[in-house]
Order: C-alpha cells, then sequence, then structure tokens
C-alpha cells in the first residue's frame, strides 16, 4: 500500500509531520482530517522513502508555502464579478453542509453542481481540487482573491487552526446576511430622493427649453419696448443660456465630476470627501451609523471566530469604506499595539459616540470585548432601521416643498406680464 508524508495543523495551529498508509491521496487527506488535524501538503513516498509525486496543488504549495495559493479566473470581466448577494447565499449554503456533518470536499462537490454562476463554479472547481490536494481551505480561498476578501479568508483560517470552522462558516453567513440587509436598506433610502430630484430636473429642463421661449415671444409680441419684471427677466434668461449653452453646461457638469473622481483618488481628497460624507445634512447620521454597525459587528465577529485583535483591527481597517473611520481604526491600532486600551484612540478621534466607547470599555474591562462588540452592531442595526425610516418621511416633502417652489416660481414669472397684458388690453 503507498505510503504518504504529510505535514498539517493541530488544533492550536501547530504544524506537525507523520507518515501513514492510505490507498489515494483522497484517502490520506481524510485519514489526516480523521485525526483531526488540517493538511497542509501531503507527498506520496517512494520505496526507498522519498517523495515520488505530489498532486499539482500540493506542488504549488510546496512552491510557495508562505504566500498562499494565487489562481486567477481566465473568464470575461462581465463574468468574473460575483455579487455580494451570490457570496451570501454560497456561504450560508456551505455553513449549512457542513453544520450537517458533511465533510467540506462533499460540501464544495454539491454546491458545483448545483452552482450556475461562471465565476463561483471555476473557484468551486478550482477550491476542491487543491483541498482534496492537500491544502487548506483557507488556502484554497486565497487562490480567488477576487471573489473572497481578507475578511473571508482570515475568519476561515482562524476557524482551521482553532478546529471550528462549520461555527464560523456559520457567523459568516450570519455576518453577510446583516451587511446585506443594511445595504439594501440604505439603497432604498437613496431611491426616492434621487428618482424624486431628475424628475424635479426633467420637469425643469423641459419648461426652460420648451415653455418659456413661447412666452418670451408672447411677451416680446405684446410688450414691445417696455421692460419685463426682474423675476421674469431672469427665467428669460436662464432659459437663453440653456438653450444656446446647453453643451456648455453639460460640459462643465462632466469636468466636475471627473475633477471630483480624481480628487477623491488622493489620500486628502478621499479624507476630505468622507468626512462631507458623514457630516451632511440628513444623510450624515445614517451614514455614520451604518459605519459604526459594520465596524462593531466585523470586529465582534473576527476576534469571536478567534483572529488575534491587531489582524481583526487590519482587516476591519482595510473594509471600512471610508478614510475617516479608517484614520480613526488605525489609531486604535496603534494604542493597542503599545499596550494601551481601544477606547482612548476612539473616543480621541469624535467619531464613535459616547455610548459605544463606554461598551467597548466595559467589554475590555469584563473580557468579553466580542459579545460586547456584536451587542453594539445588533443595537446599530435597529439604529440604521429607524433612521431610514426617519430619512424617508422627512425626504419626501422637502423634496415636494422645493419641487414646489422651483415650479411655483417660474409660473409667477411668466404670469406677471400676463396679467399686465391683460389690464392693458381691458383698458
Amino acid at each position: 500500500m503507498p505510503r504518504f508524508k504529510y505535514v498539517a495543523l493541530d488544533a492550536k495551529g501547530k504544524e506537525t509531520e507523520g507518515v501513514l498508509d492510505a490507498a489515494s491521496q483522497a484517502e490520506a487527506v481524510a485519514l489526516i482530517r480523521g485525526k483531526g488535524f488540517f493538511p497542509t501538503k501531503v507527498s506520496e513516498l517512494g520505496a526507498e522513502g522519498g517523495a515520488r509525486r505530489k498532486t499539482p496543488a500540493a506542488k504549488v504549495q510546496a512552491a510557495r508555502p508562505a504566500q498562499g495559493l494565487r489562481r486567477q479566473i481566465r473568464l470575461p470581466w462581465f463574468l468574473n464579478r460575483v455579487k455580494a448577494k451570490q457570496l451570501m447565499v454560497f456561504t450560508r449554503q456551505l455553513a449549512t453542509l457542513t453544520d450537517a456533518g458533511l465533510p467540506l470536499l462533499r460540501g464544495l462537490r454539491i454546491l458545483l453542481q448545483q452552482e450556475k454562476h461562471p465565476a463561483l463554479r471555476e473557484a468551486l472547481n478550482g477550491m476542491g481540487e487543491a483541498v482534496e490536494g492537500g491544502s487548506t481551505f483557507s488556502e484554497a480561498l486565497a487562490m480567488y482573491p477576487r471573489i473572497f476578501d481578507p475578511l473571508f479568508i482570515n475568519m476561515v483560517k482562524a476557524g482551521e487552526a482553532g478546529g471550528v470552522l462549520e461555527t464560523v462558516l456559520l457567523r459568516l453567513a450570519d455576518f453577510m446576511e446583516k451587511a446585506e440587509r443594511i445595504k439594501r436598506k440604505v439603497k432604498s433610502a437613496m431611491v426616492y430622493p434621487i428618482v424624486v430630484l431628475l424628475a424635479a430636473i426633467g420637469i425643469l429642463v423641459f419648461m426652460l427649453v420648451k415653455v418659456i421661449p413661447q412666452f418670451a415671444a408672447i411677451f416680446q409680441d405684446l410688450l414691445t419696448g417696455a421692460k419685463l419684471p426682474k423675476l421674469t427677466q431672469f427665467v428669460i434668461n436662464v432659459s437663453n443660456a440653456i438653450r444656446q449653452r446647453g453643451l456648455y453646461v453639460l460640459g462643465a457638469i462632466v469636468v466636475l465630476v471627473i475633477a471630483l473622481k480624481l480628487f477623491r483618488r488622493t489620500a486628502p481628497g478621499r479624507y476630505a470627501l468622507d468626512k462631507f460624507k458623514l457630516k451632511m445634512p440628513l444623510f450624515g447620521p445614517l451614514f455614520l451609523k451604518t459605519a459604526i454597525a459594520r465596524f462593531s459587528r466585523t470586529l465582534g465577529t473576527l476576534m469571536s471566530s478567534g483572529v488575534p485583535v491587531l489582524q481583526a483591527l487590519n482587516i476591519v481597517r482595510d473594509t471600512s469604506g471610508n478614510a475617516v473611520i479608517e484614520r480613526a481604526i488605525q489609531n486604535i491600532h496603534d494604542s493597542v499595539k503599545e499596550g494601551d486600551t481601544m477606547t482612548m484612540p476612539m473616543e480621541a478621534s469624535g467619531v464613535f459616540p459616547s455610548m459605544v466607547v463606554s461598551m467597548v470599555d466595559v467589554g475590555e474591562e469584563t473580557g468579553a470585548l466580542p459579545e460586547m462588540l456584536t451587542r453594539i452592531g445588533d443595537n446599530y442595526d435597529e439604529e440604521v432601521d429607524a433612521a431610514v425610516e426617519g430619512l424617508t418621511s422627512v425626504i419626501e416633502p422637502v423634496m415636494i416643498i422645493l419641487l414646489a417652489i422651483i415650479i411655483g416660481t417660474i409660473v409667477i414669472a411668466m404670469f406677471v406680464p400676463l396679467i399686465e397684458i391683460i389690464t392693458k388690453m381691458s383698458q
């Protein structure tokens, strides 16, 4: 019977080596996992005790053990993108299969059979081959960095090291579902004002381009030499500017948008725009609560899964999506690295509310920081829900009043001269 030499991690993450007899590579991997180990390299030994052959995945792993596996998905760009919702469904299905007791490799094969997304099919197939060849699941995930972010990979790695991969996958699925729900609610709050704003702009442009010129022609015929009211003349001047220089106005808008995008690519520009986003009237508190909920839930989930606090803070910083929050988290990271608490830099940042700082302080004092962070995330999820509902109820009358003022101003500007014309005709 063939003999296989293996390198594996035990439940505490310590590396161990050994040799065992097995009929095939897959059986050797199963036997190693049956001992409670997580294999990182499995190779068959020849009769003289030397390595005779390795699977392709094992060869790649042996060549690059420190960096992890990397594999590029050779698909068109429009098929390469995996949406957050699709990844959330995949994570929930895999978590359910592993929690039911199915081996990881079999779970990946089952999901491969029913998956329709090209990029996920490619990833599932490659990950299955890597795991079958002796790689850990986290190494297999690292082969596809465009699909699985550092948060996903590090949580799985912590779950493998602690022997609680099933629990970590369930936490990941719950985390992704809650994050997707918050994102949907924020997007739904933005849809109504955007639609109303576009409708208002469309109506305004139509009136200025089509309606106002007809009124201007009437005034010119019936009020020859007479001076128009200032408001009427202003509206007519705006109409003429849009009709005659509309392309210049459109070009100026395009240039402004491009300039803002280029400005955002710089570090000071990104920080300034993200700070403005958090200070915006109406929407600023919603963005801030969403960011705090994401920070608390992500950090709590990582720490609960066994990821070291400094590494968890780095991951949270890179996935925060806001430069102001990133800087605050970096200060927290530096404070913890020096042996201090998290509460001092949190309070000094001016980003986190006093309630969050107090709860983190209590969590650090009691040694229950992950649980406290999860509670903060739950609390702010509810606050985001309330903020979305309140924002929707406030925006509706504000947009209606704004639209009424704009249209009303144009109507008044046009009807004042008409009243003057009718008065002269009646005399």
